[in-house]
């Protein structure tokens, strides 16, 4: 055997890894430019952290379409992993180009907040790949590390910083449930490999199995923001400088779905009569509350935060039919709701005056008189978050819930129907107050960041019932490789 030879033998073949390799490899160089630099480098680190990101975004969409797994089968690049990887790339993506006039503004532009997230989103993308529970727990906490960081990145603002600590107890505790679920897996299993975890439970389950399957979807239910363990979101979305939390609203939500889906379709799928009434609870409490609580919201970040409740309650509706078509419904409701977020905090960051931010639901009034094209834009996103057709929002809420009709789950479908009906009128009153309440002193002119951002997210939103193949197809690609 030759020395190539016994190098492709001792090393896996890494290039299902490659996108996570370019942004780890590129965040180092990014680290030493902004050590040597110093502040001046900030511009340069946010372009370079930009650029990073679309070159993983590119190796991602050009990956083979089959089924690969490296690392002893503790990494699996497959269809789902490819489109939920392209979602967290896309958010974290535009939370750089949300960010640069917020943060410039609020003189902390610093060249560390992107390269946090880039490090939060090599952490999001191994969830979206993670085979086994210890590649599954690596993965969210280099995501939940930098997260932590960023939540508290405004160290002069007493609420950035009380963010940051509520999310970091609070994350910590999840992390010991998920880790004492996994071990309950790896005890009964004796083996964390999700197909050796499948292929243990042919033999039948117990006590212990269940008790770790109840663990670990606690731990998950927090990083989704879930009820019940939802009880951080609206604090730290309300603390959060803004863009972090349009950040923590988009991206690391693609990647909490991601890792549920993979955990429960991947490791347990001869038990889902078990995990399907975990995950039938957690969404019907989740779009309760997210409906209900956000009535009396005056605070645009925290009827946001909310309204991100609410949704992973209507997402995993979808995984809770246990069903290729539940798995679709699933995705397409996530690509849906990464451009309504992403739109609508475009939006909530222009509400500025100077350095003057503007976040509560009165600070729209009489938008449409003094500026029509952004009332329009906020319009459309909460008009499609209610569910109102022919935008996007609709076809997502109709795919997870046909999934569940067809799987049997009538009852969980008429609950989501209801609180989708109450849930529209806090988004409904946003639109009261912007078309009907008089009007306030102009605001400045939208930075180019957030245009972007809000251009892109606007045309998936309103014309997605014109052209839907692209995505639906996608999303059916990625629910099959599941099955």
């Amino acid at each position: 055997m030759n020395a190539a030879q016994t190098l492709h033998a001792v090393l896996p073949s890494l290039s299902p890894l490659l996108p996570e390799l370019i942004l780890g490899v590129g965040v180092m160089v990014l680290i030493l430019f902004g050590a040597f630099r110093g502040e001046r480098s900030a511009e340069g680190v946010n372009v370079g952290a930009l650029i990073l990101l679309i070159l993983a975004l590119f190796v991602v969409m050009t990956q083979p379409p089959q089924k690969v797994t490296t690392l002893n089968g503790a990494f699996i690049s497959d269809s789902f992993s490819r489109v939920m990887k392209a979602l967290i790339l896309l958010g974290s993506a535009a939370t750089i180009l949300l960010s640069r006039d917020f943060f410039q503004r609020a003189r902390i532009d610093r060249f560390e907040y992107p390269i946090l997230i880039v490090l939060c989103t090599i952490g999001m993308m191994v969830m979206a790949s993670a085979n086994d529970l210890i590649a599954l727990y690596l993965g969210l906490e280099l995501q939940s590390l930098a997260a932590y960081v960023i939540a508290a990145f405004h160290r002069d603002d007493v609420k950035s910083t009380e963010a940051g600590l509520k999310y970091f107890v609070l994350g910590a505790l999840s992390s010991g449930m998920l880790l004492y679920g996994s071990s309950l897996v790896y005890g009964f299993t004796g083996t964390v490999s999700f197909p050796g975890i499948v292929s243990a439970l042919h033999e039948g389950t117990g006590f212990g199995i269940v008790l770790g399957i109840v663990f670990v979807a606690a731990g998950v239910a927090f990083k989704m923001s879930a009820v019940p363990f939802h009880m951080w979101t609206p604090d730290v979305y309300e603390g959060s400088p803004t863009p972090v939390t349009a950040f923590f609203a988009s991206a690391p939500k693609m990647a909490a779905v991601a890792m549920t889906v993979r955990v429960f379709v991947g490791a347990f799928p001869d038990v889902t009569a078990i995990w399907q009434q975990i995950i039938v609870f957690v969404a019907i409490a989740s779009m309760a509350l997210g409906s209900f609580a956000a009535i009396g919201q005056r605070n645009l970040k925290r009827l946001m935060a909310y309204s991100s409740i609410g949704n992973v309650g209507y997402a995993l509706i979808g995984l809770a039919a246990g069903s290729e078509e539940g798995i679709r419904g699933v995705v397409i409701y996530m690509i849906i709701y990464l451009a309504m977020t992403l739109g609508a905090f475009a939006i909530i960051l222009s509400l500025r005056r100077g350095k003057e931010m503007f976040e509560t639901i009165d600070d729209l009034s009489g938008l449409s008189r003094t500026h029509p094209v952004l009332a329009f834009c906020l319009a459309m996103m909460m008009f499609s978050l209610a569910g109102i057709p022919p935008l996007a929002g609709f076809f997502g809420k109709f795919y997870v819930f046909a999934a569940a009709i067809k799987a049997g789950l009538l009852t969980l479908a008429v609950i989501g129907v209801v609180t989708s009906v109450v849930g529209a009128f806090y988004y409904l009153r946003l639109v009261k107050v912007m078309y009907f309440d008089e009007p306030k002193e102009r605001y400045e002119a939208i930075p180019p960041g957030p245009a972007i951002v809000l251009g892109l997210s606007s045309v998936v939103v309103v014309l997605f019932w014109l052209l839907p193949a692209p995505l639906v197809s996608a999303a059916g690609a990625a629910a099959r490789s599941l099955f």
